[in-house]
């Protein structure tokens, strides 16, 4: 790539931890750090296609700490987005070992305590995240999304308790894992 192309592929993370766990395993994709809330997300560069990736709070009860939820649609913000690759970006993340589902995605503007989680799971929704609607918001028109979150809390396993360390340090783990199904399926978009 010469220094006057827009790469392909740019994947997103609040959390510099985020970006740094999933930049261990892109080969050509740049991870970039948008902020909480992604309040940096106008920032992001040109490119072919976008990745929004982290930790994520589970809706649905029958999700675990360190299963991957990809969105095959961002709510939250106004009109949803839908993500129509959903199931085969799953499906690439199954065959490399993890456990993928794919399913709604809500943006929320705070942590979400359990009634909130109630009402989102009654409606389909299977994880939460607080920057996904705002970076496909940011998007110029025609530019693909994928959004995907390890689960760290939700149902049963709260994020302020013992053991969100534990959970956390596991899903690091796994979102180390998710680049080469994120470059296959921008690859694949190609």
């Amino acid at each position: 790539m010469t220094g006057d192309e827009a790469p392909g592929l740019v994947v997103c993370a609040a959390l510099r931890l985020e970006a740094r766990a999933v930049a261990r395993g892109l080969t050509r994709a740049p991870a970039v750090v948008v902020g909480y809330r992604a309040r940096h997300a106008a920032r992001l560069p040109g490119c072919a296609a976008v990745a929004v990736v982290g930790f994520g709070g589970a809706l649905d009860d029958r999700l675990a700490a360190g299963d991957v939820v990809v969105a095959e649609e961002i709510r939250g913000g106004g009109q949803p987005v839908p993500c129509p690759a959903a199931r085969t970006l799953a499906a690439a993340l199954a065959a490399d070992g993890l456990r993928a589902h794919a399913g709604p995605l809500v943006t929320a503007d705070r942590v979400v305590r359990e009634p909130e989680r109630r009402a989102w799971a009654a409606d389909g929704s299977r994880v939460v995240d607080m920057e996904s609607a705002h970076v496909a918001a940011a998007l110029p028109a025609g530019v693909p999304v994928a959004a995907l979150r390890v689960v760290v809390d939700g149902p049963g396993h709260p994020l302020l308790r013992p053991g969100t360390v534990t959970r956390g340090l596991a899903a690091r783990r796994v979102l180390a894992r998710t680049g080469p199904a994120l470059e296959r399926w921008a690859a694949a978009l190609a």
